[in-house]
């Protein structure tokens, strides 16, 4: 009798097994609704690029089996848009986690957003610094302890699909690491979606954030995921704050179309000079 082999096994660098994530983190779970999702859509992983910054979200980059890339701290994105803007065909993935992609990186995700660049950014929320220490994130529910609040975040969180919305992203969604198939579909329907697409993931951190907090561990966690999740399709992102141990809203928020960074940057020309401009194929102007 053959082996059984798991089919997410031929993305992964097995070698680099066992991974460093926590037993009951989340990270795990996206990674492999990433694969399903490029299985059902056949993407040829040539032309499949994943970008990723520093955080425990970070290490998806280095198990990866693609060309991938592990940046500097908070600029994930810049890394990304400039392997988009080099080779367009390119299908570039962002994997940051919120303090990575929203503190430090948020200024890049916003401009990232207002120009429309063509990224596939989905950014793993488990509300802490997991990987240093547990500081209070820019995500953190009022009222949750952390190293750095340890009588409670006294300051109002960012709402990240209302922040991804406002800034211009073409497609927001929110789900949870217990709404598998609605994450693979979410990630199946942003693979040819051009623009800023944006995917946020609820996922636990049992050690740095569900312990410090006494939620349980990373079984209450999708427990509470699944009790306290709503599925609201089309919900204005204003409304969909998080509160420490409230419900959660999940769905897809936003799904819109407009011309990419590129787009505009060659119909701008192309307005400018007329027939005199001819693009390399890569967009860049002669």
């Amino acid at each position: 009798m053959s082996q059984h082999v798991n089919p997410v096994e031929p993305f992964l660098r097995m070698e680099r097994m066992p991974h460093i994530w926590c037993p009951g983190c989340g990270i795990g779970t996206v990674v492999n609704c990433f694969v399903r999702a490029l299985l059902k859509t056949q993407v040829d992983i040539d032309k499949v690029s994943v970008v990723s910054g520093i955080g425990c979200t970070g290490r998806i980059a280095g198990y990866f089996r693609a060309d991938s890339f592990h940046t500097t701290h908070g600029r994930s994105i810049p890394f990304a848009t400039g392997l988009k803007m080099a080779n367009p065909e390119l299908s570039v993935w962002n994997f940051s986690g919120d303090g990575d992609l929203i503190a430090i990186g948020g200024n890049h995700f916003i401009h990232a957003a207002r120009r429309n660049a063509d990224l596939k950014v989905v950014c793993v929320n488990n509300f802490t610094y997991g990987m240093t220490g547990g500081q209070v994130a820019p995500t953190a529910p009022l009222h949750s302890l952390a190293t750095t609040a340890p009588y409670g975040a006294f300051e109002r969180p960012f709402n990240l699909p209302f922040l991804a919305d406002s800034s211009g992203a073409v497609y927001v969604a929110r789900w949870t690491t217990f709404h598998v198939r609605q994450l693979v579909k979410s990630m199946e329907e942003i693979m040819h979606k051009p623009g800023f697409c944006f995917i946020e993931v609820i996922a636990p951190c049992p050690t740095a954030y569900l312990r410090r907090n006494r939620l349980g561990d990373g079984l209450e966690a999708m427990r509470h995921y699944k009790q306290s999740s709503k599925v609201v399709h089309g919900a204005d992102t204003r409304s969909v704050d998080i509160e420490l141990g409230g419900p959660i809203v999940v769905g897809k928020f936003v799904d819109r179309d407009r011309p990419t960074t590129l787009e505009a940057m060659r119909d701008e020309l192309h307005k400018s000079l007329g027939d005199k401009y001819v693009p390399y194929p890569t967009g860049v102007q002669r």
